[in-house]
């Protein structure tokens, strides 16, 4: 079996750092794409929201929870990517997502978002992710936004 180079490795991770964004969104009257985003984790992935004290949760119950929350106070909701940077070693990768979010069509709020990547089976899964809010006394890294 080839395995597939660098630059193959960075297209399928960048593939799925979007499509993850991607099925967080959703219209008035929508909802997020909960399998697309869980189908992207290995079984039992953690995944560490901003909020402290930390605490890990599930890819289903994350789902879960943006799920109520489109059933409730968001209306709308947009997560895009603003620059992204990817390592790879063999078959271990790390990538280090800028993002920011529009909630109900407003003011949006940024964060960094890191997804540390196994691949198992000739695939490329999330093993682990992690993120935290941007703001004033902790600001996107310059060398991160505009990819």
């Amino acid at each position: 079996m080839t395995r597939p180079t660098d630059a193959s490795d960075r297209a399928a991770i960048r593939a799925i750092v979007e499509r993850q964004f991607a099925s967080l969104c959703w219209d008035a009257g929508g909802e997020p794409g909960g399998a697309a985003f869980e189908a992207d984790f290995l079984p039992g992935a953690p995944l560490y929201p901003a909020a402290r004290p930390v605490a890990a949760t599930s890819a289903p119950a994350f789902a879960g929870r943006m799920q109520a929350l489109a059933s409730g106070p968001l209306k709308t909701f947009r997560e895009s990517v603003l620059g992204l940077d990817i390592r790879v070693f063999g078959n271990i990768a790390v990538a280090t997502a800028a993002a920011e979010m529009l909630e109900n069509g407003g003011e949006g709020s940024r964060s960094v978002e890191m997804m540390l990547l196994v691949r198992e089976g000739g695939a490329w899964k999330i093993a682990a992710q992690a993120w935290d809010r941007a703001g004033e006394a902790n600001p996107l890294p310059a060398d991160l936004v505009g990819w």
